[in-house]
């Protein structure tokens, strides 16, 4: 079955890729609570990789089995999913940490 990517995709899709950020967000907030410091918030942004991996992987889990989208059809919306925040993450674990 082939994704015809719509508005309605495109906004699931973006619905999404917030969520992460605002996973992030609440993951650097309780670093910030725990530690106060550059180090705690680098840490915080790398606790964050798995959990949006979870939570990443549970959307396209949804795609799969309840949206009827193939693996194949959902593998580059995941990469994006994933990718998108991790990459903030990451950028903020790279400025933060050391």
């Amino acid at each position: 079955m082939k994704r015809i990517v719509g508005y309605g995709a495109a906004m699931h899709t973006i619905i999404v890729i917030a969520s992460g950020l605002v996973l992030l967000g609440l993951c650097l907030a309780v670093g910030r609570v725990l530690g106060a410091d550059r180090a705690a918030l680098a840490r915080a942004a790398l606790v964050f990789l798995p959990l949006w991996l979870a939570g990443a992987a549970l959307n396209m889990w949804f795609g799969v089995a309840r949206a009827g989208y193939s693996v194949a059809d959902e593998a580059p919306i995941f990469a994006i999913v994933f990718g998108v925040p991790a990459a903030i993450a990451l950028v903020v674990w790279w400025t933060l940490h050391g």
